[in-house]
């Protein structure tokens, strides 16, 4: 056997090199570790102050955004607000939109005046003789004036609508007017600037019915067009314009020799449009695509060309649709149902809901003497309600609200008429249910002895043994509405007061009222027998909140 020992006595030199080679070989393994670790020791460093680098532009920005850069400021809103004009008319055209573009809605009026009160425009700017009508838009927030711009010498105004998306590709939406049927003309919303103004090449003595249809582009520049319905005589036409430029397109077109009282456009349930034009007793119906074609001479791009075939299966010279109920038809309403939209059709005498696809009737409502037009809402958490006013009798009226799917009655209140006939406002709550925004004097003085007066009621149902008194006016009402100015909040409501058209020119007031501001100072009326919390229950009104569903 080997003994290392006695090797090591034998032979001293090679002892001695075997030591030095083992000394080399633990040298070179500890120089590998040194520098293995050298190695980690510097990742580690790179890994840390990468993670300070880190922590320090998280710190900068969220600094940045905290103290440098500003958050955006919400634009102020003035509770209320009232404007004036001397010598002027008001005309029942009332809109909102969000004009200078900070999010708050804006209001949109038309008046008459021998100038325009104080502001650097006149009529003869737009080449009109005084006196003349402006179109004006009124800063949501607090009343002051964005633009006015004169857009007629021709008191009749026929149609004024604004809302109309990209009119003359202006990339934002307009408003288009006709005065007399000579002319038609297309106003900027943002700034006032007219866009257009052309002839309409149509009958001077001609009436233009409302509202103006916004159809496919049927002259293929990129922007949809407008069709108009007019009546010359007895007979009904039809006449598209350019919705880029005004130019006409096609011919005036006759569809039939009646004077309709106005139209309604539907959508079937395999998505086919149709116009429905209605007269005191008579109901028909016509493809829009048809009118179209036959307007353009072109075929018209509205839905492919779709045809509903039930509709068409009854289809003569047009789509007759029969209202069994008696009376006079007074309005046409989209209701809408499960799967398509079914229509309302009221009458003087009794109402009746058709379904919107069989054209059968659902069910009907006594509705003699109705005052004013429908609005639909929510009485009971998403579950459409209509809200009706029906005279009966001795300057008297109901206010009705009844279930959309049956016709039954919901909730009702007697009150005394008064003298404004405004549809009934209603604006979402954040509920899922709608406040109620009416009309009238709900007192005991049934023989109408007190000096006459108007005032306005809200009524919701998680309220339902109250009414709320929220505010009077004496002056003669020309249009009343409600919106929500800031989306899901700021719920108000505008008035538009004093000589009306045909009357003699005098002060006329635009207003914005907000409605948690006269919650606060109306008066809380209760229904029943039970006594009610007054401050509880305009807590409870000034805490709701608005929806835009």
């Amino acid at each position: 056997m080997y003994n290392k020992d006695l090797d090591a006595e034998n032979n001293p030199l090679k002892n001695n090199d075997l030591k030095a080679l083992e000394n080399n070989d633990a040298s070179g393994e500890k120089d590998v570790h040194v520098k293995k670790k050298s190695g980690l020791t510097g990742f580690s460093q790179i890994r840390t102050a990468a993670f300070f680098v880190a922590i320090f532009l998280c710190l900068a920005v969220v600094f940045a955004f905290s103290f440098i850069i500003p958050c955006p400021v919400r634009p102020f809103s003035r509770r209320t607000w009232s404007v004036q004009y001397d010598n002027a008319v008001g005309y029942t055209f009332l809109a909102t939109e969000d004009v200078n573009e900070d999010n708050v809605q804006d209001v949109l009026f038309l008046f008459k005046s021998d100038n325009s009160n104080n502001v650097n425009v006149s009529c003869a700017d737009g080449d009109f003789t005084s006196p003349c009508v402006f179109l004006s838009a009124l800063c949501g927030t607090n009343g002051s004036t964005l633009w006015v711009s004169p857009v007629s010498d021709d008191g009749n105004i026929q149609i004024v609508q604004c809302g109309i998306h990209n009119l003359g590709g202006a990339g934002h939406s307009g408003c288009l007017i006709i005065g007399n049927s000579q002319v038609i003309s297309a106003v900027d919303s943002k700034s006032g600037s007219i866009l257009w103004k052309k002839p309409t090449g149509i009958a001077n003595d001609s009436v233009v019915i409302k509202p103006v249809l916004k159809i496919p582009d049927m002259d293929e520049d990129g922007i949809d067009d407008l069709m108009i319905f007019l009546t010359i005589e007895d007979e009904l036409h039809s006449a598209i314009f350019s919705g880029k430029t005004g130019d006409r397109i096609g011919e005036t077109w006759r569809i039939i020799n009646e004077k309709p009282i106005a139209y309604y456009t539907h959508i079937t349930k395999s998505k086919a449009e149709y116009v429905l034009f209605y007269t005191d007793t008579t109901i028909k119906g016509y493809s829009i695509n048809d009118i179209c074609a036959m307007t353009a001479g072109k075929q018209s791009k509205l839905s492919d060309g779709k045809h509903d075939p039930e509709w068409q299966a009854q289809m003569k010279d047009f789509i007759p649709i029969l209202s069994e109920s008696s009376g006079k038809i007074r309005y046409l309403l989209n209701v809408p149902g499960a799967y398509y939209n079914n229509i309302l059709v009221v009458k003087s005498e009794v109402s009746e809901l058709l379904d919107g696809q069989k054209l059968r009737p659902l069910w009907s409502v006594n509705t003699t003497d109705i005052l004013s037009k429908p609005a639909l809402g929510y009485f009971k958490r998403d579950a459409l309600s209509i809200i009706m006013e029906i005279g009966i009798g001795n300057n008297r009226k109901k206010v009705i609200i009844i279930d959309s799917k049956s016709g039954t009655l919901q909730w009702e209140i007697e009150m005394n008429v008064g003298t404004a006939r405004q549809t009934p406002g209603v604006l979402n709550t954040g509920d899922h249910r709608s406040t109620f925004l009416f009309w009238g004097d709900f007192s005991t003085d049934f023989n109408n002895t007190m000096e006459p007066k108007e005032n306005l009621y809200m009524f919701h149902q998680s309220q339902a043994n109250v009414l709320m008194h929220l505010n009077s006016h004496t002056e003669n009402i020309i249009i009343f509405g409600a919106a929500l100015f800031e989306r899901s909040r700021h719920a108000c409501y505008v008035l538009i007061t004093g000589p009306q058209m045909m009357e003699n020119p005098g002060n006329l007031t635009v207003s914005k009222r907000r409605l948690k501001e006269d919650i606060s100072n109306g008066t809380v009326i209760g229904l029943g027998t039970e006594e009610v919390n007054t401050e509880e229950i305009k807590n409870h009104f000034s805490r709701m909140r608005f929806s835009s569903h």
